[in-house]
């Protein structure tokens, strides 16, 4: 029976971590297996048959809902990306209440006032993430994910970026992931690949593999090795830390409409009724974030 839930508990830190603006380490908190998360991790070395009993259910459920709920991102992104882009907007900052206290708890921890180096620590994060976004083809595919030495160690790079985010409570992998310009491409070739494993395209599955297995290195790597770091920069920098994420998650609302390319589908014959349905599905993802952090703090209190 334990088995089973942590198999659960995997599948719903799955679809957490697939959502931009949501954390996955902030669902493994509310379950309240995150300290078992962290110890079986830093731990496995030393404990390895407690922490492969925790980390193996637990991983399979994760990958179970990263693969599942792929579909249904990929959907909504084609189908509906005004809606789907203002729910991830709406996910997002929904999110920056929690952050901002977390913000001013760092603060007072090490008894320090807001000051220039964390206005410009913020100021760098926006500029950067805009800038970047910009510098990115809106609505990109799996058609620019192409195998060459130059994209294995993008992949790489892109799994130690999105593994360090996703396991921090408050930060969503997904999303640096979309500001990045290659989280709906990720989503396809992931959607690509159960596809070919159906129907035993063993040369589809190959291809995708060539792809998907130095990105799964990444995802290691960053686990295990740059969550190490993050780790130090909480602990000795938290104010400064925090005026990053700050930054980045701000300017992440339109990274997330200009890389979904979410206005092509307005037309101005519905434009006042689609409105309104964006902002009220915007209004409601804003809440589920901001429980969550509520929850979030009631659990860990």
């Amino acid at each position: 029976m334990k088995l089973l839930w942590l198999v659960f508990n995997g599948m719903l830190i799955g679809v957490s971590n697939i959502i931009p603006g949501v954390s996955g380490g902030t669902m493994a908190v509310s379950l309240g297996i995150y300290d078992d998360l962290i110890f079986s991790i830093t731990h496995l070395m030393r404990n390895k048959k407690r922490s492969a009993r925790f980390l193996l259910p637990l991983g399979v459920g994760i990958i179970v809902g990263v693969l599942f709920f792929s579909y249904a991102i990929e959907f909504l992104l084609s189908e509906f990306p005004f809606f789907t882009a203002l729910i991830f907007v709406g996910l997002i900052i929904g999110g920056l209440p929690i952050l901002n206290q977390e913000f001013k708890q760092s603060l007072r921890k090490k008894n320090e006032k807001v000051s220039l180096k964390h206005v410009l620590v913020f100021l760098f994060f926006v500029i950067f993430i805009i800038g970047f976004s910009l510098m990115q083809e809106p609505a990109m595919d799996s058609s620019s994910l192409v195998f060459s030495f130059s994209m294995v160690l993008i992949m790489f790079v892109l799994g130690v970026i999105a593994s360090a985010t996703m396991i921090i409570p408050g930060v969503s992998g997904s999303l640096v992931l979309m500001v990045l310009g290659y989280y709906y491409p990720l989503i396809q070739l992931l959607n690509l690949f159960f596809k070919n494993s159906l129907t035993f395209n063993w040369v589809g599955i190959f291809e995708n593999l060539l792809l998907i297995f130095p990105f799964g290195i990444g995802v290691i790597v960053g686990v295990f090795v740059i969550s190490k770091l993050l780790e130090f920069l909480f602990l000795n920098f938290p104010s400064i830390t925090y005026s990053g994420i700050l930054g980045l998650v701000i300017a992440s609302p339109f990274s997330v409409l200009y890389n979904t390319d979410a206005f092509s589908s307005l037309s101005s014959e519905n434009m006042g009724p689609t409105l309104l349905v964006g902002i009220a599905l915007m209004a409601l993802s804003f809440y589920i974030t901001f429980y969550l952090g509520k929850l979030e703090d009631k659990i860990t209190e």
